[in-house]
């Protein structure tokens, strides 16, 4: 039961249509026939391996069908096509003969094609169907097996008879061997001895030497300078290290075989043992290999879990066991029907089985514990050791979950197990004890993927990673985000892993196919509409938008940072035609994804037609800033660098989007303003186009002041500051002469707006000090005090 899901999902997957260029309605037809086959063979079929076989058989008609149909849309499409271009008949009309003719003709095919496409889509169904009740039998037929009850191992009558059918049982095997024996004889004077021979030396070869080098290999390199930094040399090593134990014995078996199937030499009898003489060395080269991997007892350094030194060595021999005790109960399942023995032998021989497999799990259960009380002892002379010098913090050794986990089930289960076996049910305890076995191996296996395919992930899109910093050349994306494109790859590869975990657990409970067939449903595509989403499409598409992107960034890059800084296009410009150049990228790349995805250019207007009345209404605001953003980047009213003044905020334009703008004022913190603000509301640009900086200067002066002398000293003034500009000239007026003082109004012009400020202060700092010099005073505004007589009544 153990191997199941290996020959469940050969079985589902290796078959294929003989004859892919077949005529559908031919294929079609042949798989209702092959359908209607099924179901009188389902009358007769009594075994969970006889059912697996219908179930597989059903399955294939439900793809032949689905081929069938998608081989006949396309023929369907193109007759719509060729109707279509005859055009409607008008009232009143007759139709030239020769194109009614052509129009019946095609009506006729059409009908023909559409009832064939009918009749596929109804025999999908019922395949699946079909296939759906027959893993219900199948797994009613399990049932039935784990509950039914036997001789228990302990009555003495069961050894009895056992002794008493040892000798015909015996007998049947001696003639299962001698008809293998014979066919091997008789292929070998026929073919001789060549072929045989080199597949033993090749499965050798493959099963030592090679296996044991590459082992070596794969630790050379995970050791050497050329290994990925951090975590993934320990990961990769241990998935290196299963995948080589698993696969080389495997091979090796199927080489073996292999070479004796081609010239003949196995009997009818032992194909069945010889396809499960794979199937073990497969699952047992594999409980071999997690084991390897998971708990490299010689290299504790490399080791993925928390254990000490003695329990590695402990559960290695143990797993070593396992595999042993997994094989051979394949191999003896496989021999007893293959020589008929009886009853009796079987049910002593699973007897055995389920108490050796026992035996085996309490083993690995008193390890733990032995373990667990070790770690115990540690931690408490570690308290002990610890409490004569109270200013030290008190440390305890941290227990491993899956351990404790492991051991408490273990223990229910077993013991349930073992009761059962007693009572006779042997059936139960040969498949709990397969399923503890096989589950542990499997929860390894996984726990070295998941994290083997989380460092693989973080590594390839690590911002310091070759591959990563090619990334980022490549698309412009921040480390950020290639650090988050890192987990979210981490998590779809975990997922998979996580259900490769489910389909091989839950194999051996007879639903293995059913989930087969979901899965080849899935990837058939879901139909939304009338458009198919197909994985491979949304791989595509997902490629598309990607290959685009970065087609864009790169010529947005280049556009930024080597052609335009050529051009005579201000800093503004540059921006406005770097980021329209952005988004028009961002617009490709959906488009080209969506095309991908099958969803055309009509499709999407459909859609966006759809959602413009939603889009109107409820993102009315969004829209309308995003729209001016659009007509700032183009009309430029506002660039970037330019000084604007927005009601009584000012300052700097850093940013344009295109739904805000970002604006520096002046104490260094930015003001966010919707575009909309800045195309309808009435703003001061202060450096569009040429505009000079203007500087004022105003004060009064007595009414007896030299005013000629004061207009030359502010002229001088003027002049001699190399901030001031010629031309305009500077100027200077009287403005008013009032209350016995003379108002002096003076400007000046600098090259910009920004320049005002500070040259206006460092004219004043001059011109206090040439007033002072020249003995010139200002008037100081004048204040009257009225005092009242507080003799006055």
């Amino acid at each position: 039961m153990m191997c199941a899901w290996l020959g469940m999902a050969t079985g589902a997957w290796a078959q294929a249509s003989d004859d892919a260029a077949a005529d559908p309605v031919t294929q079609l037809a042949q798989a209702d026939k092959d359908l209607k086959a099924i179901r009188t063979a389902l009358d007769d079929a009594e075994t969970r391996d006889t059912l697996k076989t219908l179930s597989d058989r059903a399955l294939e008609v439900q793809r032949e069908a689905d081929a069938a149909q998608a081989a006949l849309q396309p023929r369907l499409e193109q007759l719509d096509f060729r109707i279509s271009q005859l055009g409607a008949v008008a009232d009143g009309e007759v139709e030239a003969r020769e194109l009614a003719q052509q129009r019946k003709g095609l009506n006729k095919e059409r009908a023909d094609v559409a009832g064939a496409i009918a009749r596929a889509k109804l025999l999908s169904v019922d395949a699946k169907q079909l296939s759906a009740d027959i893993e219900k039998m199948r797994a009613s037929q399990l049932s039935e097996e784990l509950v039914r009850k036997v001789s228990s191992p302990l009555s003495p009558s069961l050894w009895r008879q056992f002794a008493t059918d040892v000798p015909t049982d015996l007998q049947r095997l001696v003639i299962l061997y001698r008809q293998g024996e014979s066919a091997l004889r008789d292929a070998v004077a026929k073919h001789g001895w060549s072929t045989p021979l080199t597949g033993a030396v090749l499965a050798l070869l493959m099963f030592f030497p090679l296996r044991l080098w590459l082992r070596a290999l794969g630790r050379k390199l995970a050791a050497s300078e050329r290994a990925p930094d951090g975590r993934l040399r320990r990961s990769g090593l241990a998935v290196w290290l299963m995948t080589v134990g698993t696969l080389l014995p495997g091979f090796a078996a199927v080489v073996l075989i292999g070479s004796l199937e081609a010239i003949g030499a196995i009997p009818p009898r032992l194909e069945t043992t010889a396809f499960n003489f794979q199937v073990a060395t497969f699952v047992a080269a594999f409980m071999a290999a997690v084991s390897a991997a998971v708990l490299m007892p010689k290299r504790p350094s490399w080791r993925l879990m928390t254990l000490d030194d003695d329990l590695a060595w402990r559960l290695r021999k143990y797993a070593w066991c396992a595999a042993a005790l997994t094989w051979v109960s394949i191999m003896l399942v496989a021999l007893n029907k293959a020589a008929r023995t009886g009853q009796v032998t079987t049910v002593a021989v699973d007897g055995l089985m389920a108490l050796t497999y026992m035996a085996l799990i309490v083993a690995i259960l008193v390890s733990l514990a032995r373990m667990h009380r070790r770690q115990a002892e540690e931690a408490q002379a570690k308290l002990e050791a610890q409490g004569d010098q109270p200013t030290k913090p008190k440390t305890s050794t941290r227990r491993s979950g899956w351990i404790v986990l492991a051991r408490v089930a273990g223990n229910l289960v077993v013991t349930a197990a073992v009761i059962a076996s007693l009572l006779g049910y042997l059936n139960f305890a040969m498949f709990v004890g397969q399923q503890l076995i096989w589950g542990a191996m499997v929860l390894m296996a996984t726990s070295v993927l998941l994290k083997f395919v989380n460092d693989l992930a973080i590594w390839l899109l690590s911002p310091g990673g070759r591959i990563g910093q090619t990334v980022v050349l490549t698309t412009g994306l921040s480390a950020a985000r290639l650090e988050q494109g890192g987990v979210l790859l981490s998590a779809l590869l975990r997922i998979g892993v996580v259900l490769l975990a489910v389909l091989m657990l839950t194999a051996a409970f007879g639903n293995t196919n059913a989930l087969l067939g979901g899965l080849d449903t899935l990837s058939k595509g879901i139909t939304i509409g009338n458009t198919t989403l197909r994985p491979r499409d949304v791989v595509n598409a997902v490629l598309a938008f990607v290959l685009v992107w970065a087609v864009m960034q790169a010529f947005q890059r280049w556009l930024s940072d080597t052609y335009l800084p050529k051009t005579e296009l201000d800093a503004g410009a540059r921006n406005s035609i770097s980021t329209v150049t952005r988004y028009l990228g961002i617009i490709a790349a959906v488009l080209w994804g969506l095309t991908a995805l099958g969803i055309g250019f009509e499709k999407l207007a459909l859609v966006v037609s759809a959602l413009s009345v939603g889009i109107g209404f409820g993102l009315q605001a969004i829209t309308q800033n995003f729209v001016s953003g659009l007509i700032l980047l183009a009309e430029r009213p506002v660039k970037i660098g330019d000084w604007v003044k927005l009601g009584d905020q000012e300052g700097d334009i850093r940013r344009i989007n295109v739904r805000s703008t970002e604006i520096q004022v002046g104490d260094r913190s930015t003001l966010i303003v919707p575009n909309s603000e800045l195309i309808t509301k009435t703003i001061r640009n202060m450096t569009l186009g040429s505009a000079q900086g203007r500087i004022q200067i105003q004060f009064t002066v007595p009414l007896n002041t030299d005013v000629v002398a004061l207009r030359q000293i502010l002229l001088d003034t003027y002049a001699e500051h190399v901030a001031v500009l010629d031309e305009p000239a500077p100027s200077v007026f009287i403005d008013s002469i009032n209350n016995g003082q003379i108002s002096i109004n003076s400007f000046a012009y600098t090259s910009g707006p920004r320049a005002v400020y500070g040259v206006r202060s460092d004219l004043y700092f001059t011109l206090l000090q040439r007033l002072a010099e020249a003995g010139v005073a200002l008037s100081s505004p004048t204040d009257i005090h009225l005092v009242r007589d507080p003799a006055e009544p």
